[in-house]
């Protein structure tokens, strides 16, 4: 085990352990992309949740009035018309789940699995909301999918509750 290079720097001695700032940054790469969307989701979960337009069955702003604008241009109508038998329902529940998302998100605890939440909701809100966004570009709930994926992927590295635990149980004997 002696002192030697690898693609992420240099290795400490004794060690398998990769050191330098190609390493350094790569464990810290998605953190400010887990920041962003642990914030906006919770932010947008909490938006929802204080606004009483929002968690209507009807009437301007609500979440009915929404849903019934998109029903025929959606991709999933079947989804939008679940969604309008109960939409002050519909409405909590997507508001609770991203606020639990971002939260879970922002701290890092089931990581993966809050991504997966967060990549569900914002593909159905693509294929029901912004599906009629053209170009399809416009619709941003593809780029919220799409930034969703690599937190999916790699899980929470640093700073995260998640990581705290793995740690913990690498140290058990």
């Amino acid at each position: 085990m002696a002192y030697g290079y690898g693609t992420g720097g240099t290795r400490a001695y004794g060690t398998n352990e990769p050191r330098g700032w190609k390493h350094t940054a790569n464990r810290f790469a998605l953190l400010p992309l887990r920041i962003f969307l642990g914030i906006t989701f919770s932010y947008a979960g909490l938006d929802k949740l204080t606004d009483s337009a929002f968690l209507s069955a009807s009437g301007t702003g609500s979440i009915g009035e929404l849903m019934t604008s998109v029903r025929d241009s959606s991709a999933v109508p079947w989804l939008v018309d679940l969604a309008l038998k109960a939409p002050a329902g519909f409405g909590y529940a997507i508001a609770i789940g991203e606020l639990l998302v971002g939260v879970a998100t922002l701290i890092g605890l089931f990581g993966r699995v809050a991504a997966v939440g967060g990549a569900l909701i914002s593909l159905s809100l693509w294929l029901t909301v912004s599906w009629q966004s053209t170009p399809y570009y416009y619709g941003n709930d593809l780029a919220y999918l799409m930034a969703w994926l690599p937190l999916v992927l790699a899980g929470p590295t640093v700073f995260s509750l998640d990581a705290m635990r793995a740690l913990r149980r690498r140290r058990m004997p």
